[in-house]
């Protein structure tokens, strides 16, 4: 089983277009491209941690099967843009603001929002965010998850450390 994570998708959101500059021709081809990009990488017994605003604006049905569309074990911790329409659908493992992860060694603190401090933080543990979409200027052991700076999928630790 692989871990990954991601944030901000927006499914269905046609302002994110213009206002993240996505290079979709239209939110169909957004919203496909970015669930090719997700069952490419993610199988059926992985995990999966969106952090936050995985759809914006279609349908309580239509996101419901966006969500049944995608691969894995899916955990939804919320954003800003996750109503209870978003956070009661059936298809999460789980649903929650915040978690804390240890994963082959390395704590996460996982949120939509990105921290100035979080717990550990000066005994190595990571905060994995979202909601910036990639405007945020980095800081060490702090990574923005969402999909506007990560080629549209999901990431595993490891792509975002570096580590082998």
């Amino acid at each position: 089983m692989a871990v990954f994570f991601t944030a901000d998708t927006h499914f269905g959101h046609g302002g994110a277009r213009g206002l993240y500059r996505r290079p979709f021709d239209s939110v169909p081809a957004m919203d496909a491209a970015m669930t090719s990009n997700w069952n490419g990488i993610v199988g059926p017994d992985d995990e999966v941690w969106h952090l936050g605003d995985f759809a914006v604006g279609p349908t309580p049905e239509r996101v419901e099967a966006l969500l049944d569309g995608l691969a894995g074990i899916k955990h939804l911790i919320t954003g800003n843009n996750d109503p209870d329409a978003v956070r009661s659908l059936s298809g999460w493992h789980s649903v929650q603001p915040y978690a804390e992860l240890m994963l082959d060694g390395v704590g996460c603190v996982l949120c939509h929002y990105a921290f100035r401090s979080w717990r550990n933080m000066h005994r190595g543990w990571l905060n994995l965010h979202g909601h910036s979409h990639g405007r945020l200027k980095p800081v060490p052991r702090q990574f923005d998850v969402g999909v506007d700076c990560r080629g549209f999928r999901p990431v595993s630790l490891r792509e975002l450390t570096g580590s082998s």
